[in-house]
Order: C-alpha cells, then structure tokens, then sequence
C-alpha cells in the first residue's frame, strides 16, 4: 500500500477566475509534495528523454479540437507512455541488469587481473627493451641506411617540360 507520505489532497478554488473559464480546472495544493529521495538519473544521461504530450502533439491557432478530446488525448498519452514503460521495464529490467551486471563484472575482473599487470610488465620492461632497440638500430639499422644515403646522395633529378 502507499504511504501517506505520498498521498496528497488537493482542493479547488472556487474563487479563481480561471475556474469561471469552461473547460478549465485550477487545483490547488494543501499539503506540499515531497522531494524525491532517490535520484533515477544523478548524471542526466538521458535529458533527451523528457518528453511530454505538447512535445509531440501541438495544434496551431488555425486548429482546434474540441477541450475535452484534447485533454483526454493528454491524459491516452501520458498514461499509455507511462504504463507501456512500466510493462516493459518490467519484462526487460531484470534480465538487462543481469546481463550488465555480469558484462561488468567479467570486464572488471579481466581488467584488474590481465590488463593491468600486462601494462604494468610492459612498463617496467620497456626501458631495457628500449636500450636493447637503440642498439640494435644504431648498430645494424643507422649504418646500413647512412650507407644509402651517401650513395644516393650524388643522384640530381632535372625536371624539363617539352
């Protein structure tokens, strides 16, 4: 059952004019709304998301339907929107989080048991690698190349146009 925390009474004002309006009802909050204790989305990765019924459906001036279809297709739409969410997340929810939550961890323990040590062996193996490389390139490689260069040094290449 829900808490009564959550419960909330609303009253009507019968002195507002915007009640005088048809079709137009103004509710007024006796008991001020909670805040939310638990943020769903604390780093806003999915702003893009909040949508609501004037986001997707607006008639211009020139158009109007009759108030009460108009509200009524508000109210299909947000009900709908919310109870197939609900429905879906409700088949989806568990087997997703499974899945990520055992991608993860796979990924966490591959990282922490193989990647990590693997870069730090690279690390502290590099500099005499290092020093055995530059040997070898200034042993074997530089000369060889120096050689060519040299070689090839005396060739001049004289571009004519006929």
């Amino acid at each position: 059952m829900i808490s009564d925390k959550y419960l909330v009474e609303y009253k009507l004002d019968p002195e507002d004019p915007h009640l005088q309006e048809p079709g137009t009802v103004l509710l007024q909050s006796t008991v001020d709304i909670p805040p939310k204790t638990d943020p769903r989305d604390p780093h806003g990765i999915n702003q893009h998301l909040k949508l609501e019924f004037s986001d997707i459906l607006a008639e211009p001036s020139s158009f109007r339907t009759f108030d009460r279809i108009w509200t009524w297709s508000d109210i299909t739409f947000e009900s709908s929107r919310l109870w197939c969410y609900r429905i879906i997340s409700l088949l989806c929810a568990v087997p997703v989080s499974l899945c990520s939550g055992f991608l993860f961890a796979c990924l966490g323990c591959l990282h922490i048991w193989c990647v990590m040590p693997c870069i730090q062996l690279c690390t502290m193996a590099m500099p005499p690698i290092r020093a055995l490389w530059a040997s070898i390139l200034d042993v074997l490689i530089a000369p060889l190349f120096t050689s060519l260069g040299r070689c090839c040094s005396a060739i001049y290449l004289t571009v004519t146009q006929k």
